[in-house]
């Protein structure tokens, strides 16, 4: 899945601030590489419907951190979303 290592470079890639590891952007890239290994993980499994739920969780707990952000600050919503390569 998301290994340390993995893990403390998506939050040196997002942070905002120094010491900086529960920030909206952060939080979003977490969860952005945890989505994209659980998809590739169901194209596999087709009949694994309790991965598939937690993504479903996984997919409306970003989506809420990125209304939340877009409220906030509408640049750092951009900039993320820029990144990641998101949709909207």
């Amino acid at each position: 899945m998301l290994t340390t290592e993995q893990k403390q470079t998506l939050i040196e890639q997002f942070k905002v601030h120094e010491n900086d590891t529960g920030s909206p952007e952060v939080q979003i890239a977490i969860l952005t590489n945890k989505i994209n290994y659980l998809n590739d993980h169901l194209r596999v499994h087709k009949k694994d419907h309790h991965s598939r739920r937690g993504l479903l969780k996984m997919v409306g707990h970003r989506r809420n951190l990125l209304n939340y952000l877009r409220k906030k600050d509408i640049n750092r919503y951009r900039a993320v979303v820029e990144k990641l390569g998101l949709r909207k």
